[in-house]
C-alpha cells in the first residue's frame, strides 16, 4: 500500500519544482508555464493544472486516482539565462527518454544550482558593454559613448557589489539612477551642444530600463492573462518610476534647474559603420550580463541585426509604428521557429536581444522627465509616443505567435 501514494508524491514534487523555475524565467509572459507543466505530467501519466500569477501559481497535480495541490512563488528574472537554457535541455531528456522520477528531480536540482557562467566581474564588464553599445541609439555622437563608459562602469560597480545583497537589490535602480544623475549634473555638467542631461543619463540605465516588462505585461492583458499582465505591468511602473525619482534626487542635490532636463539631441559625428558595430557590442555584453552560453551567441546575434534590419525597413517604408510592429512580429515568428527544434535555445533567450533593440522603456523615463522639467507638452508626446510603441510592440508579439503553427509537446 505504501507504493501507491510515492508516484503521486514523486510527481508532484516533480512539477512543483519545474513550475518554480518555469515562474523564475517567465519575464516574457508566464502563458508557456502552464502548457510546460501539463506537458511532463503527461509524460508520467498524470494530469497537472495550474492558476497562475506573475509571481506565484497554485499546482494541481493527479495521478493513480489521487490529488495534490500546492502553491509556489517565485519572483521571475532574466539575470541567469543559462539556466533557462539548461532547463529546456532537461524538459528535451524527459520528453525524449522519460527518466525515472528521481531521476528526472535530480536533473532539475542540477539546473537550480548550475555554477554561473562568467564570473562576477565578467557580469559587471557586460554591463558596461550592454550599455556602451547602445549608446549611439540614443544620441550617435562620441560624447554619448565616453559619457556612457564612465556612467555604466560606476553602474556596474555597484550592481555587482548588490548581487548578495537582495534587501539593497530591491532599490538597485533607485540607487543607480541617483549615482548616474549625481555624476553626469554635478560632474560631467554637458553643455547644450552635448544634449539633454536624461540623453547622457538613459544609455548607463537602460540596464534597469523595464522596457521588456511592460511589452510582457500589455501582451498578456492584449492575450487575456489579466492577472499576471496587470500584476507585471504595475511591477514594471514601479521600476521605471524608481529611475525617474532618482534622476530628480540627483536634480535636487545638485541644485539643476528642473528645465534642464529637456532632452535636446546633438548631431551626429559617428560613421554608419560604428553604428553598425554597436550592436555587436551591445549583444556581447548582454551575454556576459545576462549569462547567455557562448554557444548559442550566434543565434542571439542574428536575431538582433533582424529586429534591427526589420525596424529600419519598416520604419524606412510603412513609418515608425508600422516599422516596429512588423519588426516585433518577425521577431516573434524567428524566435519561436527557431527554438523549436531539439538542442536550440529557449525563446526567450533568442527573443531577448532583439527586443531591447526596440528601446521601449527609455521613452516612458523620457516623458517623466520631460513632464518634471516643465516641459508639458513634450513630455505628453513621448508618452504617447511610449503608450503607442509598447501596445505596438505587444501586439506584434501576439501577431507573430499566432503566425506560427502550433505543435503538440512544446518545451
Amino acid at each position: 500500500m505504501r507504493d501507491g501514494p510515492q508516484e503521486p508524491d514523486a510527481l508532484h514534487d516533480l512539477l512543483r519544482e519545474l513550475t518554480r523555475l518555469m515562474l523564475t524565467f517567465s519575464g516574457e509572459g508566464a502563458e508557456g508555464v502552464d502548457r510546460v507543466v501539463r506537458n511532463v505530467a503527461r509524460t508520467y501519466g498524470g494530469q497537472a493544472e495550474t492558476v497562475l500569477v506573475a509571481d506565484g501559481a497554485v499546482l494541481s497535480v493527479t495521478t493513480g486516482g489521487h490529488t495534490l495541490t500546492s502553491t509556489v512563488t517565485a519572483f521571475p528574472d532574466v539575470a541567469r539565462l543559462d539556466r533557462a537554457v539548461a532547463l529546456k535541455e532537461f524538459l528535451e531528456r524527459v520528453r525524449d527518454t522519460r527518466p525515472p522520477l528521481s531521476e528526472a528531480a535530480a536533473g532539475l536540482r542540477r539546473v537550480e544550482t548550475l555554477p554561473a557562467t562568467v564570473p562576477r566581474w565578467a557580469r559587471g564588464v557586460g554591463i558596461v558593454l550592454f550599455s556602451v553599445g547602445f549608446a549611439p541609439a540614443v544620441q550617435p555622437t562620441w560624447y554619448e559613448i565616453g559619457t556612457t563608459a564612465l556612467l555604466a562602469a560606476l553602474v556596474a560597480l555597484l550592481t555587482v557589489l548588490a548581487d548578495r545583497r537582495p534587501r539593497l537589490a530591491r532599490v538597485l535602480p533607485l540607487l543607480a539612477a541617483v549615482l548616474v544623475s549625481l555624476v553626469t549634473l554635478g560632474l560631467l555638467q554637458p553643455g547644450r551642444g552635448h544634449g539633454g542631461p536624461v540623453l547622457i543619463m538613459l544609455p548607463a540605465l537602460f540596464f534597469f530600463v523595464p522596457g521588456d516588462l511592460l511589452s510582457a505585461a500589455t501582451a498578456e492583458l492584449v492575450g487575456g492573462f489579466l492577472s499576471t499582465g496587470a500584476v507585471r505591468l504595475v511591477y514594471a511602473l514601479v521600476l521605471l518610476l524608481q529611475l525617474y525619482v532618482g534622476v530628480l534626487l540627483g536634480v535636487a542635490v545638485t541644485g539643476t534647474p528642473t528645465d534642464a532636463l529637456f532632452d535636446t539631441t546633438q548631431d551626429g559625428d559617428l560613421s554608419r559603420w560604428v553604428i553598425v558595430g554597436s550592436w555587436a557590442v551591445f549583444t556581447l555584453g548582454l551575454i556576459l550580463a545576462f549569462g547567455v552560453p557562448w554557444r548559442v551567441a550566434g543565434w542571439v546575434t542574428g536575431l538582433v541585426y533582424l529586429a534591427l534590419g526589420v525596424q529600419a525597413a519598416g520604419t524606412a517604408l510603412l513609418g515608425e509604428v508600422a516599422g516596429t510592429f512588423v519588426a516585433a512580429t518577425a521577431l516573434a515568428v524567428a524566435a519561436d521557429l527557431l527554438s523549436r527544434p531539439a538542442g536550440r535555445p529557449p525563446r526567450l533567450v533568442l527573443f531577448l536581444g532583439g527586443f531591447f533593440t526596440l528601446t521601449v522603456g527609455s521613452l516612458g523615463l523620457r516623458a517623466l522627465t520631460s513632464l518634471a522639467g516643465g516641459h508639458v507638452l513634450h513630455g505628453f508626446h513621448d508618452l504617447m509616443d511610449f503608450v503607442t510603441i509598447v501596445t505596438t510592440i505587444a501586439v506584434g508579439l501576439l501577431a507573430g505567435a499566432a503566425l506560427v503553427p502550433a505543435r503538440g509537446l512544446r518545451t
